[in-house]
């Protein structure tokens, strides 16, 4: 059976990454912001280029035209192509009360225009933006050539009410501006083995690991949770199975992991908002001894793109370093995008490796605006 969702061109994904993968070199200062997308480009992790704003650029969203000056340069220097800035929509920055609607717009604008001036044609935005924000935001959008990718990111899901609502408002705007970025961490087959490994290393039991990983086939078997009383209340069974066992210290740690970072919808889940899939996180979490991903289901997920004529990037999201580390993410990433490789060429396909071409594909992908102004 094929997931193809309509007869027509088959696509071609961008490869890239997200440096977010790189998160503890970063930290632990094995390389600055340019020793990584110089690297990134060097071992061929690009030609896509996604980056996190506020973790990456000093002084975000704030931009001086010297800086922007110098990022582009670099970007033009190593061959790499931006694809996304992620975004963020932290309605609480004040220690005292919430942004109301009117601060939401102007502190996002600054990031959609932070976003132009460095030369990402993306912006990720997050699940806390409303579908009245997210119209009021289109013009804006429009004005500065940014399209605003909202990421479905598990414990949500493409045919979520929450997602459905987002896809029906951006139906009825009409903007080209509009539209999702696609988590693979919203459809998960399994409980990472790398991350059992890490709980092992904390000392917690075979049978204690053995009950966690039954609970959450539980979960996949009657699908994602249905509403947010759902997603509570399998978040507290985790924290019970750890305290019933002796472990309540990892209760907590079980219950984020198990039920906000892999998600157990279904591959063909993504076909109830394939049409407003700007970009996609390739989220992951390991490569094992075969050199596959164990709990993500990388190449249906590629097949699907193929097969939906998508043309726009995929960010490897190695999401794995915040526990694993035994080994190098470098390595774990070249591995992943080789099943990538491997499994467009399976559909009948290619991903997009070439810089040149990827900049062209992107362009066509992605809406323009005459007369962008940063």
């Amino acid at each position: 059976m094929t997931l193809r969702q309509a007869q027509g061109p088959i696509g071609s994904p961008i490869q890239g990454v997200t440096l977010y993968s790189f998160t503890r070199a970063f930290h632990g200062r094995e390389y600055d912001l340019e020793g990584l997308i110089r690297k990134v480009a060097a071992e061929g992790y690009g030609p896509g280029l996604e980056i996190i704003g506020f973790s990456s650029f000093r002084g975000f969203p704030h931009i001086d035209d010297a800086y922007a000056g110098w990022f582009r340069d670099l970007v033009a220097e190593t061959g790499l192509v931006t694809t996304s800035l992620a975004v963020n929509a932290d309605i609480g920055i004040h220690r005292d009360r919430l942004l109301d609607q009117d601060e939401l717009i102007e502190y996002m604008t600054l990031q959609i225009k932070a976003a132009a001036k460095l030369g990402f044609p993306i912006a990720r935005v997050q699940i806390s933006i409303e579908p009245d924000s997210m119209e009021a935001l289109a013009p804006i959008a429009e004005e500065h050539g940014v399209t605003l990718a909202l990421e479905v990111h598990a414990d949500q899901y493409a045919s979520h009410p929450r997602i459905l609502a987002l896809r029906d408002r951006y139906e009825k705007v009409g903007s080209p501006f509009l539209g999702f970025t696609a988590d693979w961490g919203a459809t998960v087959t399994g409980f990472a083995p790398s991350l059992i490994e890490a709980y092992r290393r904390r000392g917690a039991s075979e049978e204690l690991l053995g009950k966690v990983v039954d609970l959450w086939n539980e979960f996949y078997q009657q699908g994602p949770p249905a509403d947010q009383a759902d997603h509570g209340q399998r978040f507290g069974r985790f924290i019970g199975l750890a305290a019933q066992n002796g472990r309540p210290d990892l209760g907590i740690d079980f219950g984020i992991n198990g039920t906000g970072l892999f998600g157990p919808a279904r591959v063909d889940d993504w076909l109830e908002i394939m049409p407003w899939i700007k970009h996609v996180h390739g989220k992951f979490f390991g490569i094992d001894e075969n050199g596959e991903e164990p709990s993500v289901p990388v190449r249906e997920l590629v097949k699907l793109l193929v097969e939906n004529g998508y043309n726009g990037a995929i960010s490897s999201e190695y999401e794995g370093w915040h526990w694993n580390h035994w080994q190098s993410p470098f390595e774990i990433i070249a591995g992943e995008q080789a099943v990538q490789r491997s499994a467009a060429e399976n559909a009948g396909s290619r991903m997009t490796t070439d810089a040149a071409d990827a900049s062209r594909q992107l362009a066509a992908w992605l809406p323009r605006t005459e007369g962008v102004r940063a």
